[in-house]
């Protein structure tokens, strides 16, 4: 069963496509070649929004943050999360023009290497086919791969910088997730792996006020790319301070890597906290706003780039409103973890 569906802009201009049944408004608008502006995909930023003005539909799942109660009454819809049941219109406040992108690409590469690096985390390196070499991408973006087998996709950043053939992905392991179980279990080099890519609009920005960047749990994975990049400059001619928050001592991953940032990085400086406590843990504990230096960020405006879970983002940003700290530039990215 297939529904039609029009998309209407502010300026006027209405888009029709066919919808499958079961299949997200989003996944269908893009493969008709409407790009609507998108990110998270998971429900969390709001940036596909739009509104039903008929038709019926259901949604998966709404961050609160994203849509508020009101929003919903209002028919409100984030076009990731939404699923027709009708023929169905829906209106989006902005130009059709911002549809007029290319779409990401359809890629293919190779599983070369897979590595645990903490007690549930691992790396797993993608090196690109031949036709798909020279992959451009901003550090912070990500990528929606296929889980080989199935039809399900995950979105993991870039754990590296662009400019190589070699991609890098850091996934966490639920204790089962559909991705998790096939890192864990029936991974292995030579799999085949499609994706999309690039995604997303969380990325390094023009640097010209001090960074402090703040990882929560994988969400360390953006970063990453972003200081491997300022490490291949020599620097970004301002200080660079990472906060890395998990569960557990054991759930810090890439500390080697981190650790040699100093060397590569001027003014870089590296803040592990652990958030349990820990009898062989005699580092930083709680959470991250516990540790951020407010007298400093007040003294320098500064450039805030946060990515973790959505309690942490929004803790971040109430930490930065409580303390008036609005001359601080704030990009923030939630990832929610799938355990289907």
């Amino acid at each position: 069963m297939t529904y039609k569906v029009a998309f209407s802009f502010a300026d006027g201009k209405t888009l029709f496509c066919n919808v499958q049944n079961n299949e997200l408004l989003l996944d269908a608008a893009l493969r008709s070649g409407i790009t609507l502006p998108m990110d998270c995909r998971e429900g969390v930023c709001a940036t596909c929004q739009g509104r039903c003005e008929s038709g019926q539909y259901t949604q998966d799942y709404v961050d609160d943050e994203a849509l508020s109660a009101s929003d919903l009454a209002q028919r409100k819809v984030l076009s990731c999360q939404t699923r027709v049941k009708s023929d169905a219109a829906f209106y989006f406040d902005f130009a059709s023009s911002l549809c007029d992108n290319t779409c990401p690409s359809a890629l293919q590469g190779k599983v070369s290497q897979v590595e645990l690096v903490s007690q549930g985390t691992a790396i797993v390196q993608v090196t690109l086919d031949e036709q798909n070499s020279g992959l451009d991408y901003l550090p912070g973006q990500y990528a929606r791969l296929q889980i080989p087998g199935t039809d399900l996709r995950r979105s993991y950043s870039f754990a590296n910088a662009p400019g190589s053939n070699s991609l890098e992905f850091l996934i966490r392991l639920l204790p089962d997730g559909a991705m998790s179980n096939y890192v864990r279990d029936r991974c292995q080099v030579g799999d085949v792996i499609q994706f999309e890519a690039p995604l997303g609009t969380f990325y390094l920005r023009h640097v010209d006020r001090p960074l402090t960047l703040v990882a929560g749990g994988t969400g360390l994975s953006a970063f990453l790319g972003m200081l491997d990049q300022i490490a291949a400059k020599g620097g970004c001619g301002q200080p660079v301070h990472l906060y890395y928050g998990v569960r557990t001592a054991q759930d810090l991953c890439q500390l080697a890597r981190i650790e040699a940032y100093s060397q590569q990085i001027p003014g870089f400086r590296f803040v592990p906290v652990v958030s349990e406590e820990q009898a062989d843990w005699s580092g930083r504990r709680g959470y991250i706003v516990d540790h951020l230096d407010a007298a400093a960020l007040a003294e320098v405006p500064t450039d805030i780039y946060v990515c973790g879970p959505p309690p942490m983002v929004e803790s971040i940003k109430d930490w930065l409103h409580g303390h008036s700290l609005d001359a601080s530039r704030l990009y923030f990215e939630k990832f929610a973890d799938s355990s289907v």
